[in-house]
């Protein structure tokens, strides 16, 4: 009987109820401020990457273990999932359209073919893979756009599998990590002037963050051209949402068993569009922009801790040889496109 109260509880409207889910987000509070900590003491390394590792950790660390997989489930459960709706809210404030428009229509439509081939590609080809549940789309949505961010979208417009998406997030924040360090290293023989490989790794390094402590190895001028075409790729994260969400009710609607009814335009996805409408505007003040951005770095990497302690390694491993070949065919064609897309876009900014 207790068992049936917990399941009828869980799928009431109302959600998880407050006690329930106070241990799992008092283990996120704790997994941000380490995260943090270590984003101090290594700055390379981005809090949302260390977020993530740090949930997988706890997730398998003898002790905490245990409280992971039971009390504080929930909690972090709902961080992954509603502290994840709210940060991609947020993440609207980010974008300045005018800055976005202002890379000029040559470097707009490179970003939409990266963008496109991308998701595409990799779509196909984890199909193709045999990968389970939705990993494919997840793992697609990932590279194409803004790594775990878009991961935590596409999973909640698709009421996706909650181990189809922490798998997907520990692939794409492991490849993001990667060129942090491979990147840089590849400046110089493929012949990249500074604004060309900020460009270039706007275009193909996954995560904000990483694409921050990516381009920055190359100077201001650089970082600058990196945060622009990756604000680029972030915009396009609602039409992309949008786009799934009507393919899978559509796939549902037309097979034979009844599933949960998904809104064409999920309600984050709607806010997400308001921020960026009010960005535009110009009302905001830049220290509530500012403000807004903490929050969302905040939410995110507490949603992402929640997420990473859903990984469960040893089941991971079953399918851990195709994950790791998707991710790497799937890192070589984002960078291939996005190079000859960068090659193709000569000249200044506009």
């Amino acid at each position: 009987m207790a068992l049936l109260r917990e399941r009828a509880a869980s799928a009431s409207p109302s959600g998880p109820s407050a006690p329930g889910i106070r241990p799992g987000l008092a283990l996120a509070v704790v997994g941000v401020a380490v995260a943090w900590s270590v984003h101090q003491l290594l700055p390379d390394i981005p809090m949302l990457t260390a977020s993530v590792v740090l949930g997988i950790v706890a997730a398998h660390l003898p002790g905490v273990r245990s409280v992971v997989r039971g009390a504080a489930r929930p909690g972090l459960s709902y961080a992954g999932k509603r502290l994840m709706r709210i940060g991609i809210v947020l993440l609207g404030l980010k974008l300045s359209l005018g800055d976005v428009l202002g890379l000029g229509w040559a470097t707009v439509a490179m970003v939409l073919g990266v963008v496109a081939a991308t998701f595409l590609g990799t779509w196909w080809l984890g199909r193709r893979m045999g990968l389970p549940g939705d990993q494919p789309l997840l793992i697609a949505a990932g590279y194409a756009i803004c790594g775990a961010s878009a991961i935590g979208a596409v999973s909640e417009a698709t009421d996706s599998d909650e181990r189809d998406a922490a798998a997907s997030v520990a692939l794409v924040t492991l490849c993001g990590t990667l060129a942090i360090a491979v990147l840089p290293l590849l400046q110089q023989p493929l012949g990249l002037s500074d604004a060309e490989f900020g460009r270039w790794v706007g275009a193909s390094v996954h995560d904000v963050g990483q694409v921050v402590a990516t381009a920055q190895t190359a100077g201001s001028g650089a970082l600058g051209e990196a945060v622009l075409v990756k604000l680029m790729r972030v915009a396009l994260l609602a039409p992309l949402v949008a786009a799934v969400a009507l393919s899978v009710r559509r796939s549902r609607r037309a097979g034979t068993t009844a599933q949960k009814r998904l809104p064409i335009v999920p309600l984050f996805v709607v806010g997400f569009l308001a921020m960026v409408a009010l960005r535009c505007t110009g009302l905001l003040p830049s220290t509530a922009i500012d403000a807004a951005q903490h929050a969302q770095e905040v939410l995110l990497v507490a949603a992402l801790f929640g997420l990473g302690s859903a990984v469960d390694l040893p089941t991971l491993t079953r399918t851990g040889g195709r994950v790791a070949a998707l991710g790497l065919c799937a890192w070589v064609v984002v960078a291939g496109v996005s190079y000859a897309g960068v090659l193709l876009v000569t000249g200044p900014v506009g």
